[in-house]
C-alpha cells in the first residue's frame, strides 16, 4: 500500500514534515550568515540589519498559537500549504527587495508563513503518528532535522553568499517551499480538522497582538512594548473565560503535563538557542575563524544529534518519559557547564568546543523529544494544532528570551575588546545558560502523565477506517 494511509505514505509524510522543520531552522541561520553582505549591498547599518533578523522572530513567535488553533479549525494540510505559499512569496519579495525596509517587511511576512506552516506541520505529525513508539521515532526525526538545520543553514549561507550573492539565499527558500507544498498535496491527508465550528476572533487578536509585542520588547528591549504586550495577554486571559469557542480553552491550560512541558521547552531553548550564537561568535571573534569555519565547527554537534535522535524512543520505552527527560536536561547542564569552563582566549576548537559540544548534541534530542511528547500526551485529535501552537510558542519565546538575556550578560561582562575579555563574557553567558538547564533538570522530576483511559469495547462497523 502506497497511498497516504499506508506505510510508504506514512514514511513519505514524515520525510516531508521533517524537511519542513529543516527548512524553518535553516532559514534563520542562512540569513544570519548573509547579513554582512546585505549591509554592504543595501548600505544598511548594524541596527537595520538586526531588524532583518528580528522581524522574522517577532512574527514567527507571535503567530504560532494562532496558527496552531487555525490549523485545527480550518484543516491542517490546508494551513500547512498556505503557510508554505506565504513563505515562498515572502522569500521571493526578499530576493527582489530594493531597500532595507522592503527586506524587513519581507522577513516579517516570512515569519508569518513559517509560523503557520510550522504549527500545522507539528499537528500533522501528531495526527499521523499516534502516541507511542511511532510518535517517539517521528519526534526524534524532527529533533534531528532541527539540529542539522542550524549547521546546514550556516554552511549553505556562506557558500551561496560567496558564490551567488545574498539574494540567492532567499530564492533557495522559494524553491524548497514550492517543492514541499506540491508534495504535501500528494502525501498528506486533506481532511483533518477540528469538529467544532466557530472562531474566537477577539481572543486571536489579543493573543497575537500580545505575543507579538512581547517578542518585540524582548528583541528590541522596549519596556513600553512589553507592558502593552502583557496588558493584551491579560485581556486575552479574560476573553478566554467568556468566549463560546475560546482560542485556548481554559481547561487545556489546567493540564499539568502541558504546563510543565511548555515551561521546560522554554528553559531548554533559553540555553540551547543562544549557545549556537555564542559559540559561533567565540570561534570567529576570539579564535579568528572564518564564518564558514565557524559554522562547520558546529557540525560534530549536529552529527551527534542525528545519531542520537532515533535512539530517543528506545530510551523512553526503557527508562520512561520522566527519567529520559531528566537525563536529557542533566546532560544539557553538564554540556553547558563544561563548555563555559573550557573556553580559552588562546585555545583551539579541539581543546575548547569539540568535546562539550558532543555532550550537548546528545542532550538536544532528548530534551526536545521528551518535552514535545509530554505536551501532546493529553491532546485529543482535534486539539493537536493547539498543542503544537502552545509548545512551539513556549520554545520560540524561550529562544528569544534566552538570546536577549545571555547576550546582555556577555556584553556586560566584557570589559574591553580583547580576546581575554570577550572570552570572559562568553563564559559568564554560558554559565547562566547552564543555570537554566539545571533548573529544568530539577523541575523535570515533577512530570506526571495521566493514566491511560481504560479501553472500552467497541463494535466493528462496516467501513470503519480503523
Amino acid at each position: 500500500m502506497s497511498g497516504p494511509g499506508g506505510p510508504r505514505g506514512t514514511q513519505g509524510a514524515l520525510g516531508l514534515l521533517a524537511a519542513t522543520q529543516l527548512l524553518m531552522i535553516m532559514d534563520t541561520a542562512i540569513v544570519n550568515v548573509a547579513l554582512p553582505s546585505v549591509g554592504d549591498d543595501l548600505d544598511a547599518g548594524s541596527a537595520a540589519l538586526s531588524w532583518v533578523a528580528n522581524a522574522y522572530l517577532i512574527t514567527f513567535g507571535g503567530l504560532l498559537l494562532l496558527g496552531g488553533r487555525a490549523a485545527d479549525l480550518l484543516g491542517h494540510r490546508r494551513l500547512f500549504t498556505a503557510g508554505l505559499a506565504l513563505l515562498a512569496a515572502a522569500s521571493a519579495a526578499g530576493g527582489l527587495a530594493p531597500s532595507t525596509g522592503a527586506l524587513i517587511a519581507a522577513r516579517a511576512a516570512q515569519g508569518a508563513g513559517a509560523a503557520l506552516a510550522a504549527a500545522a506541520a507539528f499537528a500533522l505529525l501528531l495526527n499521523h503518528f499516534p502516541d507511542g513508539p511511532a510518535r517517539h521515532r517521528a519526534l526524534g526525526a524532527f529533533a534531528a532535522m532541527g539540529g542539522l538545520g542550524g549547521v546546514l543553514g550556516t554552511v549553505l549561507g556562506g557558500v551561496l553568499t560567496d558564490l551567488l550573492g545574498w539574494r540567492s539565499t532567499f530564492w533557495l527558500n522559494v524553491a524548497v517551499a514550492a517543492v514541499l507544498g506540491l508534495l504535501a498535496l500528494r502525501l498528506l491527508d486533506g481532511g483533518t480538522r477540528g469538529a467544532e465550528p466557530g472562531f474566537d476572533l477577539l481572543g486571536a487578536l489579543t493573543a497575537t497582538g500580545g505575543l507579538g509585542l512581547v517578542a518585540y520588547a524582548l528583541v528590541g528591549r522596549s519596556l513600553p512594548a512589553g507592558a502593552a504586550g502583557l496588558a493584551l495577554l491579560a485581556a486575552f486571559a479574560v476573553v478566554e473565560t467568556r468566549a463560546a469557542r475560546p482560542l485556548v480553552p481554559p481547561a487545556v491550560l489546567k493540564r499539568p503535563a502541558l504546563r510543565l512541558a511548555g515551561g521546560l521547552g522554554a528553559l531548554a531553548q533559553m540555553a540551547l538557542f543562544p549557545m549556537f550564537f555564542l559559540v559561533s561568535l567565540y570561534l570567529q571573534t576570539v579564535l579568528e575563524q572564518s564564518p564558514l569555519a565557524g559554522g562547520l565547527g558546529l557540525l560534530p554537534l549536529s552529527l551527534v544529534v542525528v545519531a542520537t535522535a532515533p535512539l530517543t524512543g528506545r530510551l523512553i520505552r526503557r527508562l520512561g518519559l520522566g527519567r529520559t527527560m531528566t537525563a536529557g536536561f542533566a546532560l544539557l547542564f553538564a554540556g553547558m557547564l563544561w563548555l563555559a569552563l573550557s573556553l580559552s582566549a588562546h585555545g583551539t576548537f579541539a581543546t575548547t568546543v569539540l568535546a562539550p559540544s558532543l555532550v550537548l548534541g546528545a542532550a538536544l534530542p532528548l530534551v526536545m523529544v521528551t518535552t514535545n511528547v509530554a505536551a501532546a500526551a493529553e491532546a485529543a485529535s482535534e486539539e493537536t494544532g493547539l498543542a503544537s501552537g502552545l509548545i512551539n510558542t513556549s520554545q520560540q519565546f524561550g529562544s528569544v528570551l534566552g538570546l536577549a538575556v545571555l547576550v546582555a550578560v556577555a556584553t556586560t561582562c566584557t570589559g574591553t575588546a580583547t580576546p581575554q575579555a570577550e572570552t570572559a563574557g562568553f563564559q559568564a553567558a554560558l554559565l547562566v545558560g547552564a543555570a537554566f538547564a539545571a533548573a529544568a533538570a530539577l523541575l523535570s522530576v515533577r512530570l506526571r502523565l495521566p493514566a491511560p483511559a481504560p479501553a472500552t469495547p467497541r463494535q466493528d462497523r462496516v467501513g470503519d477506517p480503523r
